[in-house]
């Protein structure tokens, strides 16, 4: 498993034997703050390394059990990068989202595009999977130009309603001590997603995401929440020092 680490500036990732710890330092509202481990960071979407059949097993816990920003480990295809090739990193645009993972968002977050009248869980701890069409991302690039449209709470309605329609979701809200050692695992295939805490299964969706997708492991202080009503905010949160340590099993 090559994982590779990605950190800003005062966060730190360490490894002892087998066992990883990423860590984020406290700081006010002012920053971005996170500490990752991904195993695509230098590949174009087209070649990540997993396909939407893939599984994995680890043991984790987290310093805190509500803490601000988001947190979580699985499977993604980064649908909201956008890179231009420079340091090294692969030229990638955005694509609509294909993911299953374990997830942790804070309140101030609400990552779900269901409607009102459909709702699923958007934020806390979740057993969460995405699969959207794989539309080539160049046909996407040029809405972008539009997107000062969705700080106009009728069209972002609109957009928000549309997106509902194309991206299927599917997420559990879990009720687990994070601060303690748990194994967690995710296995995708035959149309499914099935989440295990400890051996016992919590949750299995009726469909899997499209790959190929990337495998990553984070802890940040950013939020991102796109409403039924068309509100849409993100930024960062302020955090005291947190950190998560991983036991990773191939």
């Amino acid at each position: 498993m090559n994982l590779q680490p990605r950190k800003t500036a005062g966060s730190q990732i360490s490894r002892q034997g087998e066992t990883w710890r990423l860590a984020i330092p406290g700081g006010n509202a002012d920053s971005y703050r996170l500490a990752q481990l991904d195993d695509y960071g230098h590949l174009p979407r087209s070649k990540f390394l997993h396909t939407d059949s893939t599984a994995l097993t680890l043991s984790c816990r987290i310093s805190e059990p509500n803490l601000p920003g988001t947190w979580g480990f699985g499977f993604w295809n980064d649908p909201f990068t956008v890179s231009l090739g420079l340091g090294g990193m692969s030229r990638r645009l955005p694509a609509l989202p294909n993911a299953c993972w374990f997830f942790h968002a804070s309140a101030e977050n609400h990552l779900s595009f269901a409607p009102k009248v459909r709702p699923s869980p958007a934020s806390g701890f979740l057993a969460q999977a995405f699969c959207a069409p794989r539309i080539p991302s160049l046909l996407l690039a040029p809405g972008a130009i539009f997107a000062p449209l969705l700080f106009m709470r009728p069209i972002s309605r609109i957009l928000r309603g549309i997106f509902g329609q194309i991206i299927r979701e599917d997420a559990k809200s879990l009720d687990v001590d994070v601060t303690q050692w748990h194994e967690y695992r995710l296995q995708g295939g035959q149309n499914r997603v099935e989440y295990f805490i400890d051996g016992v299964k919590v949750h299995e969706t009726g469909f899997q995401p499209r790959g190929p997708l990337g495998l990553v492991i984070w802890i940040d202080n950013q939020f991102a929440a796109w409403r039924p009503d068309g509100r849409l905010d993100a930024g960062v949160r302020p955090n005291l020092p947190a950190w998560m340590e991983i036991l990773v099993k191939l």
